[in-house]
């Protein structure tokens, strides 16, 4: 009789088919007993050669699962892969990481020694990585997550691109929320930050492991001012959207509508300032930074008036 699998490794996936035969060929190198662990790579309706990548690693010790997961967004693919699951341990990493030797072993090593079920998610330290160069006013905003030197809890938000719970947390908590994270064509966030707050407010401990460490590639489409302002803007509407899930925002919503007009405004004159100095880098970061107040404000907005997230 088999033993049992200990930990399924998902991966949601889209249109990243070079990213994704990287991090496979790091999965296939990990020093975890290959008959503990499975790959479910979730496809997110890729154009590109995602599903022939996946059938390179046919022949691997631990070969990758291929699931289609139709529904578009990120936390559906995550959803599905939790649905799919055969591990007790369920482990998401991003398409574009990459992953030591030790990687997986140090990552789940907390809550396979948690017999008590005190800890509800692990993080591990990610390193961004620019493979194509970065301009010098994107990289103030990338900076290594390391919050401790050994493994134990912390009070901060760990990153989802490198991020594992005991199965049971889903079960116990629910799923992830659809309204968050990444869709088609809005860079939204916020899912794992929800999940890891539902962690927390049940009582359970959330971890660090910063002997996992991953590198996070952070390609050249990733470092424009048009990619960065939308993500800004996104990103913004995506934390409104998660604090009226909490319930009773409409103070919330007010000051934000008003700070953040003020903050717009502002930021546009610097951003204008800058620029009339020659000061590129500097004003783009200020148009950036406008872009997050404006997407506080257009949400808020939306939200005092009853209407749907998106």
């Amino acid at each position: 009789m088999s033993a049992p699998i200990r930990i399924t490794v998902a991966i949601p996936t889209y249109n990243r088919a070079n990213f994704l035969r990287q991090i496979l060929s790091g999965l296939a190198g990990q020093d975890y007993a290959p008959a503990g662990f499975e790959v479910l790579v979730v496809d997110n309706n890729s154009t590109d050669e995602t599903r022939a990548v996946v059938e390179e690693f046919a022949g691997a010790a631990t070969a990758p699962r291929y699931i289609q997961e139709p529904t578009q967004g990120l936390n559906h693919a995550r959803n599905r892969a939790i649905a799919e699951a055969r591990g007790e341990i369920v482990v998401f990493a991003d398409d574009d990481i990459l992953v030591p030797t030790d990687w997986l072993t140090n990552l789940t090593g907390p809550i396979e020694s948690d017999a008590l079920r005190r800890i509800g998610a692990v993080g591990g330290e990610v390193i961004p990585v620019f493979p194509d160069g970065v301009p010098g006013w994107v990289s103030h905003w990338h900076r290594p997550l390391k919050y401790r030197e050994e493994a134990g809890p912390i009070s901060k938000q760990p990153m989802g691109a490198n991020l594992a719970f005991p199965k049971w947390v889903f079960e116990r908590l629910g799923l992830f929320e659809p309204t968050l994270d990444r869709c088609a064509k809005y860079l939204f966030d916020g899912g794992d930050g929800d999940m890891i707050r539902r962690v927390r407010a049940a009582g359970l401990e959330v971890w660090f492991a910063p002997a996992a460490r991953v590198e996070h590639q952070i390609p050249a489409s990733r470092t424009s001012l048009r990619y960065n302002a939308r993500h800004a803007f996104d990103s913004a509407r995506s934390r409104v959207i998660a604090r009226v899930r909490e319930g009773g925002a409409a103070a919330f919503l007010l000051t934000r509508f008003v700070a953040n007009v003020t903050k717009a405004i502002g930021c546009g004159a610097l951003a204008l300032a800058w620029g009339l100095v020659l000061q590129s880098g500097k004003a783009k970061q200020a148009l950036v930074r406008g872009c997050r107040a404006v997407g506080y404000v257009y949400q808020s907005m939306r939200s005092l008036l009853g209407l749907r997230p998106f």
